[in-house]
């Protein structure tokens, strides 16, 4: 019945120019319930979210909340509604406090003037509820993504909101912050508030979830009880193709005689990764696996130059070379995608063109600019190869979905021909069939004898790719196993005991 819901979209409907985004779409949610809001990028979560949160205004359909119809012009006048949203990027202040960030634009006054007593005590309050014993005077860029998380869910409970939007809130959450923020969700639930989820993470899902949306290529494919479909069967709805079609990859072939692209002997950073050695050969794909914290980034960026190793050589075809900042490596043909694609990876303001020339101009230096001809045959070759879903090369990377900003960042590096490519988690945050393309590509370039390193939290990809899997815990390297025949159970119970080889 229309009465058990809190929020009814109803045939929602919105046009781009040139592409229908929302196509008579539905979705509704209960209070006290969870609900994930599933399908690959592209499909239309984003744009029926931000047209309930006013950033996108429907060009059809209605939307009822309580039982009133509403139309949210702006974010700020959804949340005056009871609508708040914590999103993947956190859309707070770093250089504030806790504090200020919760009551941001509604602090407390006292005659006339900002309670500040009152503020840090509520704020230590709530902060407590969630389980967070922190000093919220103190600012918030020196607590974790996890906390900060906290305190943006902190400020939607605080201004009352009957509705509570998690995008992505768990992509850079290791797995104790992620139960933790189940255990608020779950205490949120109990308290009625309604919940929409939106992730990538499969398992998340059904230990959540009471409910699911599939959206794809803009229309709705249905919603389902959580245990009315199988992951097996959720998928296949999500991209359109069973899961045998998706992830129907085979391991790079590698020459056993074929020679070392790359190694790094005792590699380290005092108080950073200490005594790492790898041997990477032409064509061989590498995996890094290990928690959040465990050396997997730090010692990419020492093969990059991004922090220069105090230990140890590295050589690149068997020669010494001395990696002191990214401009050496990427003279010696090695290639880096970063963790955080939206921080370090994308010039959001930049159009797709002028990102995928950016390393490739800065192999050949500045007196030697890429002439604008060169550069419209490099992005045209690249959004052709890789599926790059943009009407043409001038659009905003910032505009486009995360799994074609991760494509257009691959075609970066992919224009320098490197030997080398190191990809840092480079399939969080994107959907399944995004996920199948970047493996596809990265075996790819295995097989025209490019060398990959690959660095993923998810360790079925590790396994699925990697010809050699390099184990890091405690920010040391701790075994190295072959891809083939290694199972999850294999790695996880060497991250735990530390053993150096698997049976």
């Amino acid at each position: 019945m229309a009465n058990d819901y809190i929020l009814e979209m109803k045939q929602i409907e919105i046009q781009f120019p040139g592409v229908k985004a929302l196509d008579k779409v539905d979705f509704n949610l209960k209070p006290g319930e969870v609900h994930s809001l599933l399908g690959e990028n592209g499909a239309g979560k984003s744009t029926l979210i931000k047209c309930l949160t006013g950033v996108n205004h429907k060009d059809a359909g209605t939307i009822i909340l309580d039982g009133k119809e509403i139309t949210p012009t702006s974010p700020q006048d959804a949340i005056a509604m009871g609508i708040s949203t914590v999103f993947q990027e956190i859309n707070l202040c770093p250089n504030l406090t806790v504090a200020e960030n919760i009551f941001a634009g509604r602090q407390p006054m006292k005659h006339k003037q900002v309670n500040w007593k009152e503020i840090n005590k509520r704020a230590e309050q709530l902060m407590q509820r969630f389980h967070m014993d922190i000093d919220v005077t103190r600012p918030l860029y020196v607590y974790s993504t996890a906390v900060q998380q906290m305190v943006s869910i902190a400020r939607a409970v605080d201004i009352q909101a009957k509705i509570l939007i998690l995008d992505e809130p768990t992509s850079s959450l290791d797995d104790n912050e992620v139960k933790l923020l189940f255990d608020v969700m779950r205490e949120l639930k109990a308290e009625g508030m309604g919940i929409i989820f939106i992730t990538h993470f499969l398992d998340q899902i059904y230990q959540i979830s009471d409910r699911m949306t599939i959206l794809r290529n803009g229309h709705l494919v249905g919603s389902y009880n959580i245990d009315e479909l199988t992951k097996v069967e959720l998928v296949t709805k999500m991209v359109g193709k069973d899961m045998d079609t998706i992830f129907n990859l085979k391991r790079a072939n590698v020459d056993p005689d074929a020679p070392y692209m790359l190694t790094a002997s005792h590699i380290g950073i005092k108080g950073s990764v200490e005594d790492v050695s790898i041997s990477l050969k032409k064509g061989e794909l590498m995996g890094f696996a290990g928690l959040l914290g465990s050396g997997r980034t730090e010692t990419a960026e020492m093969l990059f130059g991004v922090k220069s190793a105090e230990t140890g050589e590295i050589k690149k075809n068997d020669k010494v070379v001395n990696l002191r900042q990214p401009h050496d490596a990427i003279a010696n043909k090695i290639a880096f995608c970063p963790e955080d694609r939206k921080r370090d990876g994308i010039i959001g303001d930049l159009t797709i063109r002028e990102n995928i020339a950016l390393a490739l101009q800065a192999r050949r230096g500045f007196m030697h600019p890429i002439s604008r001809k060169e550069q419209d045959e490099l992005s045209d070759k690249f959004i052709k190869a890789l599926g790059i879903a943009t009407p043409d090369a001038e659009k905003k990377i910032g505009e486009l979905s995360g799994g074609n900003q991760q494509k257009v960042i691959l075609a970066r590096w992919m224009a320098t021909d490197p030997d080398v490519l190191i990809l840092d988690e480079p399939t969080r945050g994107i959907d399944v069939g995004a996920k199948a393309e970047i493996q596809r590509l990265m075996l790819e370039m295995c097989d025209q004898g490019q060398s990959v390193i690959f660095i993923s939290s998810e360790l079925d990809e590790i396994i699925r790719c990697s010809n050699r899997i390099e184990i890091m815990r405690d920010r040391q390297k701790v075994a190295e196993v072959n891809g083939e025949g290694c199972t999850q159970q294999d790695i996880l119970n060497i991250i735990a005991e530390g053993a150096s080889a698997v049976k």
